[in-house]
């Protein structure tokens, strides 16, 4: 909700109206790049929710699970641009790259393939928000895939947080 309201100010500051190519979903635009796979019920009543959320907010959804780099190539090649891109999320698209396939893929391809394609989008989309997570701070200790996941993720936020122009940690929905 906050990255949402954030995008909605960040579009309002360089004047961008809604335009009817937006409302019909085409490449440009302001995108909301949705990461969660909808694997059942459960996910698909978050999807659902989120779709409401930003219902009429001028969002082109775009859905990418894996291969960041391959997508934004892809949307490239289609003349696709966005002018603003809303990431959602970070931990999801970690999780995806990491444990999608039959094998968990090693922290160090995960790592270097989002950062490859964050490099991409960076590179199409100014301003470029990001939603992630923190899951590093509950002192357990969970099975050696997960630390996996965790180190992953820990590592890509520290690379985009030393990148970004400015990190803003929502806490209990006030950010800080």
């Amino acid at each position: 909700e906050y990255a949402e309201a954030l995008v909605q100010r960040l579009r309002g500051k360089s004047g961008q109206e809604v335009s009817d190519e937006e409302k019909q979903g085409s490449g440009g635009g302001v995108w909301y790049l949705a990461t969660m796979i909808p694997y059942g019920a459960e996910t698909e009543k978050k999807i659902d929710r989120h779709r409401k959320m930003r219902k009429d907010k001028g969002f082109v959804t775009k859905e990418c699970y894996l291969d960041l780099k391959g997508f934004v190539r892809e949307e490239e090649k289609k003349g696709n641009r966005p002018s603003v891109v809303l990431l959602e999320c970070m931990s999801n698209l970690a999780a995806n790259e990491m444990f999608s396939r039959e094998q968990p893929v090693d922290r160090e391809t995960v790592i270097a393939k989002i950062l490859q394609g964050m490099e991409g989008l960076r590179k199409q989309a100014d301003p470029l928000v990001i939603v992630t997570n923190n899951v590093f701070e509950d002192g357990r200790i969970y099975d050696d895939s997960t630390m996996e996941y965790i180190e992953a993720l820990g590592r890509i936020n520290e690379r985009l947080a030393a990148e970004a122009d400015e990190v803003v940690e929502v806490i209990a929905g006030i950010p800080q």
